[in-house]
C-alpha cells in the first residue's frame, strides 16, 4: 500500500511555519493567563485498534484563557475562543476541556461513518489491496500572536487530509477587543468607504513582498486574477499594523500556501476611525 500521508504532513507543517515564522508573541498588562490542552491519538476507522487498518492521525492543541478580570469576563472570553477554535456555536457554552472532548467525539463518529464505503471500495480491488485514501489526518491548533491591554490576537490553523491529491490548510485570524469583549472586524477600525483604498494598499504590499512593479506582474508570481484580491476580514492586529491572511485557492494556488500581507497603521491613517481601537497604535 502506498501511503502519501507523511509527505502531506510535512508539507502542511512547512506551509504553516512559512506563514508566521517572523511573528513574535508579545505580552501586555492585561492579566490574562493561558493554558493549553492537547490531544494526540489515532482515531481508528473500525473499533479494533489495528494500525494495519485505516485510521486518522489526530492532533489538537487548544490554547485558551484561564484567568482574566473577573469570572463573567473570563467566561465571555473563553466563549469567543471556543467559537473561533471550533467554528461551531454548539461548543460556545462548554468549558474548554469539555468542548475539545466533544469535538473529538463528533469527529470520531463522522470518520467512522466511512467504514461501509471502505469495505465496498476494498471489495473492488485485487490481491487484498487496501484503499489507501482512507488514512486521514486532522490537525487543529491556535497561536497567540499579540497580547496587550487593549487586544489579544491569534490564529487558528486547521489542516486535514480526507482523500484526494493532497491535504488542506486553513488559517482563521481573530483579534479580540478586550474592553468590549468582541471580535474586531474591518468596520470596527476603518471609516465607511474604506474598501477601495484598503484594496489598493493590500495589492501594493503584495507587490513589495513579491518584488514586482505592476499589479499584473503578480500573475507571473502565481496569483490568480488581480481583481479577486480584496479585503477579506481575515486579519489580526498588533501594535505595528494589520496582517491579512489569504487561504489556499483564495487568491493563489495550493502550492503557494496561505499568503500573508502586512500593512502598517501609519499607511492606513486616512481611513482609521478617529475613536476606534486602532487609533491607539498610530505613532
Amino acid at each position: 500500500m502506498k501511503n502519501n500521508k507523511p509527505f502531506f504532513i510535512a508539507l502542511v507543517l512547512l506551509l504553516s511555519l512559512n506563514l508566521l515564522s517572523c511573528v513574535q508573541n508579545k505580552s501586555g498588562e492585561n492579566n490574562i493567563e493561558f493554558d493549553t490542552l492537547e490531544i494526540d491519538e489515532n482515531v481508528f476507522l473500525f473499533s479494533e485498534n489495528d494500525t494495519t487498518l485505516p485510521y486518522s492521525d489526530v492532533k489538537f492543541e487548544f490554547t485558551f484563557p484561564v484567568k482574566f478580570k473577573n469570572k463573567e469576563d473570563l467566561s465571555r472570553l473563553q466563549q469567543i475562543f471556543n467559537g473561533t477554535f471550533f467554528n461551531d456555536e454548539s461548543y460556545d457554552s462548554l468549558a474548554p476541556k469539555d468542548a475539545l472532548n466533544e469535538y473529538l467525539k463528533n469527529y470520531t463518529a463522522e470518520y467512522r461513518e466511512l467504514a461501509d464505503q471502505y469495505r465496498k471500495d476494498k471489495a473492488t480491488l485485487e490481491n487484498e489491496q487496501m484503499p489507501s485514501w482512507y488514512w486521514y489526518y486532522h490537525y487543529k491548533n491556535n497561536k497567540i500572536l499579540y497580547n496587550d491591554e487593549n487586544i489579544v490576537s491569534y490564529t487558528v490553523e486547521h489542516s486535514d487530509y480526507t482523500g484526494g491529491a493532497h491535504g488542506s490548510l486553513f488559517v482563521l485570524c481573530s483579534t479580540i477587543d478586550l474592553n468590549k469583549l468582541t471580535t474586531i472586524t474591518e468596520e470596527d477600525i476603518f471609516k465607511p468607504n474604506y474598501y477601495r483604498f484598503l484594496t489598493s494598499k493590500i495589492i501594493e504590499k503584495l507587490m513589495e513582498k513579491y518584488e514586482v512593479t505592476e499589479p499584473d506582474q503578480l500573475i507571473g508570481k502565481g496569483f490568480f486574477d488581480i481583481n479577486e484580491i480584496a479585503p477579506n476580514n481575515n486579519f489580526w492586529m498588533n501594535n505595528e499594523g494589520v496582517h491579512y491572511v489569504y487561504n489556499q485557492y483564495e487568491i493563489a494556488p495550493y502550492s503557494m500556501g496561505p499568503v500573508e500581507v502586512t500593512i502598517p497603521f501609519e499607511e492606513l491613517e486616512s481611513i482609521i476611525i478617529s475613536r476606534g481601537i486602532a487609533k491607539n497604535y498610530l505613532k
